[in-house]
């Protein structure tokens, strides 16, 4: 008599997603309420996104013009990331081709994105944004007219669009927010509703890039594409007509001084960067090690159900954003940082050092992007404080030339030599984390460096 073995597949119980969707449902709508008993006013409560704040209509229409432009360039990032590994996996790329498909993208990103947020502030962000566009729009006809198009070449084009994504539309933000003169107090706001709306869209990017494919693969690749490029024409038509920006001109000596004066110059900045660059790398090592993680020992997973789960949390850590900041708790950035780079940093030495099963590993992970979800605003709130916007762009592209340098380095040796285990990639992620820990702690004891006196360039 055969004996038949029933084999499980894990997946995340469907409560998690009702736990998270109402999470942060009740974060953002008793936010308001919670400041106004804490400030023992007995007017009425500003509306949902009104955070203690009466913003003009001009500041509240501009801020919501921006989110629908950034949830639509998150949208576009999000589709082609989800159905990429599906494309790799079609196209029958084996494991060493993918590790040289992850490296080509690292550095791309490292030999021409770092240098793109500096052109970002020489011709102006704009105009990068619009290249963003430009360039998914790009991709997706050369898929199109080429089915069969290189993935080497389609990864040198996603990584670039990923650099600027990472930094030109909050620099252009930044500076179209001082230009038009808005409160700054929004700014705080703005941060933390990107890195929601962000993560919504990449949610929503899954759900359609899933439906989206089907039993024609060709045709599911091209309808893909399709949708690319209808994403690429509307955001540049937001850019074109929605959105102007002051010309100027910017000499590339008289930058160079200034960047080195303000930025090289200032030990401040170099904290500030070493924590932005070690959060860089231990979430691009997250997201590569991730799966290779919770399906160890040949353990089957719905890999599909969890991603939302990390989005979701990281949504719901976005949301708690102002109440460490400016709610109840009132914490400065850097002690709010400290905290969460620690917790981050206890996070991933667990998961590097201690065998879990697949449930701690998922729950591991949520809080790991609840903290991502409260520190992305944080650092931006930083960069504001820290940073002259018109150097904002290559600051932040510059930063992460380490960590991609770190990251390729690592692919070379652990993924494609294997010299190096998985968890020992992680243990470093750790120690990057509570290096930025102690960098955020010395930036509170050393303060604030106005530049006022900075003039404009």
């Amino acid at each position: 008599m055969a004996v038949v073995i029933e084999s499980s597949v894990w997946e995340p119980n469907p409560a998690i997603y009702i736990f998270i969707f109402f999470a942060c449902l009740f974060s953002i709508i008793s936010f308001p309420y919670a400041c106004s008993s804490n400030s023992g006013s007995t007017a009425k409560a500003p509306s949902l996104f009104d955070h203690g704040v009466s913003p003009t209509a001009s500041s509240f229409r501009f801020q919501r013009n921006f989110l629908v432009l950034y949830s639509l360039a998150s949208v576009m990032e999000g589709l082609w990331s989800v159905f990429g590994e599906f494309e790799l996996t079609y196209y029958g790329l084996s494991k060493e081709k993918m590790v040289l498909y992850l490296c080509l993208g690292f550095a791309a990103s490292l030999s021409i994105g770092s240098f793109l947020g500096v052109l970002s502030d020489l011709i102006g962000p704009k105009k990068v944004c619009f290249f963003f566009c430009f360039l998914h729009l790009l991709l997706g006809l050369l898929k199109r007219i080429i089915p069969h198009l290189s993935v080497w070449v389609a990864s040198i084009c996603l990584s670039i669009t990923s650099s600027v994504f990472s930094f030109g539309f909050e620099t252009w933000m930044v500076v179209q927010h001082e230009e038009q003169g808005h409160r700054q107090d929004m700014l705080s706001e703005t941060f933390w509703l990107m890195s929601f709306f962000e993560s919504a869209c990449l949610i929503g990017s899954q759900v359609f890039s899933n439906w989206i494919i089907g039993n024609n693969t060709e045709k599911s690749l091209a309808s893909h594409s399709t949708a690319g490029i209808f994403l690429a024409v509307i955001g540049l038509v937001c850019l074109t007509r929605g959105w102007k920006e002051i010309p100027h001109k910017v000499a590339l000596k008289e930058y160079r001084a200034s960047f080195h004066a303000y930025i090289v110059g200032d030990k401040r900045i170099w904290l500030l960067a070493w924590a932005q660059a070690s959060l860089h790398f231990s979430v691009a090592v997250f997201w590569i090690l991730w799966a290779p993680t919770i399906v160890a020992d040949g353990r089957e997973v719905h890999l599909g159900l969890i991603y939302p789960c990390f989005l979701g949390s990281r949504m719901l850590g976005s949301t708690v954003f102002p109440w460490l900041i400016s709610g109840l708790a009132s914490l400065r950035t850097e002690d709010c940082l400290v905290y969460a780079f620690i917790i981050l940093g206890f996070v991933m030495s667990i998961i590097a050092y201690d065998y879990q099963e697949v449930g701690m590993l998922v729950t591991l992970f949520c809080i790991f992007h609840v903290g991502l979800g409260v520190v992305l605003p944080s650092l931006a709130r930083l960069r504001t404080m820290y940073v002259p916007n018109a150097l904002r762009g290559g600051m932040i592209s510059l930063s992460q030339a380490p960590a991609n340098a770190a990251i390729l380095l690592f692919l070379v040796q652990g993924k494609y030599y294997h010299n190096i285990g998985n968890s020992t990639i992680i243990a470093f992620a750790a120690l990057g984390l509570f290096t930025a820990a102690g960098c955020m702690h010395v930036l509170k004891r050393w303060g604030k460096q106005p530049y006022q006196n900075w003039h404009k360039l």
